[in-house]
């Protein structure tokens, strides 16, 4: 493809693109293809000869748009959104032109400068303290996915905890101790914790123990339950030495107790505290939000992800942390032609602050989008989608016949039970077998895409109002939708609804 054919197909994908953005709400939002559908509809080898722009182009629509869950269609109230935006676009596009393998500050300089900004930027917009600043001795770092967040910070919270403890012995008394500590590591995270955590502890060769959450307290984790872990964990002769507190579970969007955690953690410089706030962090831009950061000071770090919220594709996992040489102590590894020829101090490589050696230029679409919004818009956007969300929460608490709101919602989601028409022993299993049904009913049908998940042994219906395309009117089809398939279930029950679909 030359210059001249570019320019052509640029032409015809930037109108499919806006097309297909102005026609989302008529698409159906969930595909119905079957596993294995595309291996059936494309040759089993690469084509020998190139082919034309045109030929290939139609495939997006004749084949992988029939395998397509539309996440930014106003129907699309499934999981936590995947927003983009045309600037996002955009920084992708020049990201992609300018084709870098940003390994360090030598390879191209703004890659690296621009992240540092940008991460500024943001970490004022959402009232970090200034201890995760860049001027001081912390900063902000890209990374891929809270996934990848979570398991650079428990490497990094692992290797501080083992430099703190064997700093004292040389040889190969220091290195015994290693092994003696490393066996003994627990790291722990709420019931209500994302799994990165459980799984970066898989990942990191260490333990991993889960600190009780309960409904009365809509799952957030509290001081006290964090307290009689640590015990319970010391007494069995482990070493708790990471924790994941989050903002924003993914079952309820629980907000864990921060200040009862800095309470109990304020004289242990064992563990680490990561907040996770990968979803309901961006709220954190509107200042009826910012009071959740006041204890963001007495931990380690802190990570949120503007490609869930913020009108930034995938990847843009934004990584804070309050001393970054605990990451680059953890993470370096120099090599001969990896060296800058400068030798400024005032260098970052941002590859001692990550899993990866290379990285792409991800800053660039993050700054295209902050520029393009404001940070006025992004408050306007994330207000915009609760109000919308409380006015769903409110018509679900409309209908108590049919639906109980399981915790308080948050951050533009609901989740709720269906009710049984009678309260009898078993009443839970009842609720659960009930909302499934209505789950399962809903799923069918198509209309809409939402998702379910169990907390506490609960089954709930979770409902998320906060994709780019949000409006009121598709949150009363939802609900509508809802309310049918739920009579429906409930009339079976009464009469002879089939006991296999329960």
């Amino acid at each position: 493809m030359d210059s001249d054919e570019f320019r052509k197909a640029m032409s015809a994908a930037a109108e499919e693109i806006i097309q297909y953005n102005e026609t989302l709400a008529e698409r159906p939002v969930r595909s119905r293809v079957a596993p294995g559908y595309l291996k059936k509809l494309l040759p089993n080898s690469a084509p020998e000869e190139g082919e034309e722009w045109e030929e290939i182009q139609k495939d997006i629509e004749s084949k992988i748009m029939p395998g397509m869950n539309h996440w930014n269609s106003p129907r699309f109230m499934a999981w936590f959104p995947a927003p983009t935006s045309y600037p996002s676009m955009l920084g992708e596009l020049y990201s992609s032109a300018l084709s870098v393998s940003a390994f360090n500050w030598e390879c191209a300089p703004a890659v690296t400068e621009l992240e540092i900004v940008v991460m500024d930027w943001l970490a004022k917009a959402l009232n970090l303290p200034a201890c995760y600043l860049s001027s001081g001795e912390g900063g902000g770092v890209i990374q891929g996915t809270t996934s990848e967040a979570v398991l650079t910070t428990m490497v990094a919270a692992r290797d501080r905890f083992l430099r703190q403890k064997t700093d004292h012995l040389v040889g190969e008394d220091k290195e015994e101790a290693m092994m003696w500590y490393t066996a003994r590591l627990v790291a722990l995270g709420s019931e209500a914790s994302h799994t990165c955590t459980r799984k970066a502890a898989m990942i990191a060769g260490v333990r991993y123990q889960a600190v009780p959450v309960s409904i009365d307290d809509d799952f957030s984790m509290k001081g006290s339950m964090l307290q009689r872990t640590l015990e319970t964990c010391r007494k069995a002769g482990l070493e708790p030495f990471f924790l994941t507190a989050t903002l924003g579970t993914t079952g309820t969007c629980a907000v864990d107790k921060f200040d009862e955690i800095a309470e109990v953690l304020h004289d242990d410089r064992d563990i680490w505290v990561h907040v996770d706030a990968a979803y309901a962090g961006s709220a954190l831009v509107c200042e009826e939000y910012q009071h959740l950061t006041k204890n963001f000071a007495s931990f380690d770090s802190f990570s949120m992800t503007m490609s869930k919220w913020l009108l930034t594709n995938l990847d843009a996992c934004c990584l804070f942390v309050s001393k970054c040489h605990h990451l680059t102590n953890a993470l370096s590894i120099d090599a001969a032609y990896l060296r800058n020829n400068s030798d400024s101090r005032e260098i970052t490589d941002f590859r001692h602050w990550q899993i990866p050696l290379s990285r792409r230029f991800r800053a660039l679409k993050i700054w295209f989008v902050m520029r393009s919004y404001g940070i006025s818009g992004f408050r306007a956007y994330i207000r915009n989608h609760i109000s919308i969300g409380n006015l769903f929460s409110s018509l679900v608490m409309s209908r108590p016949d049919l639906f109980r709101i399981v915790t308080r919602p948050a951050f533009a989601l609901t989740v709720f039970q269906v009710v049984p028409p009678t309260i009898e022993a078993g009443s839970t299993a009842k609720a659960n077998a009930l909302t499934k049904a209505v789950y399962e009913g809903v799923y069918r049908n198509g209309e809409i895409m939402i998702t379910s998940t169990i907390v506490g042994g609960i089954y709930i219906i979770r409902v998320v109002c906060a994709n780019p395309n949000t409006e009121e009117k598709y949150m009363r089809l939802a609900f509508d939708v809802l309310v049918e398939t739920a009579e429906k279930v409930l009339e079976g029950e009464r009469g002879d609804w089939p006991k296999a679909r329960l």
